[in-house]
């Protein structure tokens, strides 16, 4: 197949597809028929100018993982998905049910840290559980429910996050990453619409393109009961649930912020922490 024909069957699907049927609130007066070039390209998480050049044919390899997301973006369903593909010359990647729940004997191990803050994500972020010293770190959050959605449109993670720049910008780089993942792409896109409508920091985050998974790079936070800390962590991969993702901080020995990671640890005793 020619990449004008796999050009010309994405300009005709995006033709298809209404704002409301991917979560995009359309304004009064609308004159486009289907989605604006611009609103696959966001949803997606690809440059406009990209998008506009797999449309007219001059971009000739995309990705799986491009393909992957404009699947989503466009709404295809299987069929369409794997035409889609077969346009491209290549073959649809697996879409593996990612596991939403956290093994028993995890969730004990996490337990059993108490001098340790602990919890498992996954590759939209999502905090599927923490420990107790988590929870007391967190517990300035309305939420302690998905790690993006709590930087940007939690208050609170603006004061809490010393560096929130950084810390938006790895927020993001991560979501560009989990959207080329099948299983996840779904999850991420609802995640990113939200946070689009809602957020002008993350819109212009977004546009950026950039990508990243987790790094090992020291943390600071700013604690409403302890003050100021830095924390390293750790993120291992669980081998049990792809796509999950063990991250552990500590505090270097004998420093200021061991001995209030220490403090936390005290009051993590009284703080009623709510599992996920």
């Amino acid at each position: 197949m020619s990449s004008t024909e796999l050009g010309t069957f994405l300009k005709a699907r995006r033709g298809h597809v209404q704002p409301s049927d991917v979560g995009i609130r359309a304004q009064s007066g609308r004159r486009v028929s289907g989605l604006r070039r611009e609103e696959v390209a966001m949803l997606a998480g690809v440059s406009v100018d990209y998008y506009t050049r797999l449309e007219q044919g001059r971009e000739r390899n995309p990705s799986p993982a491009v393909l992957n997301a404009l699947a989503g973006a466009l709404d295809l369903d299987t069929d369409l998905r794997e035409h889609l593909f077969r346009l491209a010359g290549l073959t649809p990647m697996p879409r593996t049910p990612v596991r939403e729940t956290v093994d028993e004997s995890l969730r004990h191990l996490l337990a059993s840290w108490s001098h340790t803050p602990a919890l498992i994500i996954n590759r939209q972020l999502d905090v599927l559980a923490y420990n107790a010293l988590a929870g007391a770190l967190y517990n300035g959050f309305e939420r302690i429910d998905n790690l993006a959605r709590m930087t940007f449109l939690d208050p609170f993670g603006h004061r809490f996050f010393t560096d929130w720049e950084r810390a938006t910008t790895s927020c993001v780089a991560n979501l560009r990453l989990a959207l080329g993942h099948p299983g996840s792409a779904d999850a991420v896109r609802a995640l990113v619409l939200q946070a689009h409508a809602a957020s002008a920091e993350f819109r212009d985050l977004w546009n950026r393109h950039n990508v990243r998974g987790k790094t090992h790079e020291a943390k600071a936070f700013r604690h409403p009961d302890v003050g100021d800390l830095v924390l390293e962590y750790n993120a291992f991969d669980v081998r049990s649930a792809p796509g999950h993702q063990l991250i552990v901080y500590q505090a270097p020995f004998g420093s200021s912020s061991a001995d209030k990671l220490q403090l936390l640890g005290s009051l993590a005793v009284t703080i009623d922490v709510e599992q996920p």
